[in-house]
C-alpha cells in the first residue's frame, strides 16, 4: 500500500504507462462535477468508478482484494479511514469473483485517514477496507481508478 498525495502522482508514473494515465486523468479531470458512474480511460486496461456514499462504522466494513487489477482510491471530496494488510493476514469467506475480480476477507489490519486531495495505491497483496468512518459517518465523494496489472 502506498500513500501520497495528487501533487505527488507523477513520482508513480516509472509503475508503467496505465498508472501514468491513471493518475493524468485524476489530475486533468473536473472530478468535483463529474457524475457517480463508470468511466473508461483506456478501455478494459484502465478505467475509474466515480461514486459518493456516507462512510461507515468499522464493524460494517469488509477487507477486499484484487487480482487483475490495482486501485488507485482518490478522495475527492471529505475523508475517510481506509484499512489495510498483506492479504496473508487474511482468511477468503466468499469465492473469488472473476468477472468483478474481487474477494472478501476476515482478518485485522491499520488504518489510515485518507484526506481530500489524497490517494492510497493497492497491489493484489494488498487487502484492504475502504470507506470507514472517522468519528461519525460523513459525505465521501472518491474516485477508484483500476489499473490492469495482469
Amino acid at each position: 500500500m502506498i500513500a501520497d498525495i495528487i501533487e505527488n502522482a507523477h513520482d508513480y508514473y516509472k509503475f508503467g504507462e496505465n498508472f501514468k494515465k491513471g493518475f493524468e486523468f485524476l489530475k486533468n479531470t473536473d472530478l468535483k462535477n463529474l457524475a457517480n458512474g463508470k468511466y473508461e480511460i483506456d478501455g478494459d486496461d484502465i478505467f475509474v468508478s466515480v461514486q459518493d456514499y456516507k462512510t461507515k462504522p468499522e464493524s460494517e466494513g469488509r477487507w477486499e482484494a484484487h487480482k487483475k487489477y490495482a486501485d488507485i482510491q482518490f478522495i475527492i471530496e471529505g475523508e475517510e479511514k481506509i484499512g489495510f494488510t498483506n492479504i496473508q493476514n487474511c482468511t477468503p469467506v466468499t469465492f473469488y469473483d472473476d468477472t468483478n475480480d474481487i474477494v472478501f476477507l476476515e482478518g485485522k489490519g491499520d488504518f489510515i485517514t485518507v484526506h481530500e486531495n489524497s490517494f492510497l495505491i493497492f497491489l493484489p497483496q494488498d487487502a484492504h477496507m475502504p470507506c470507514i468512518s472517522i468519528d461519525s459517518p460523513k459525505f465521501v465523494k472518491k474516485a477508484v481508478v483500476k489499473v490492469k496489472i495482469s
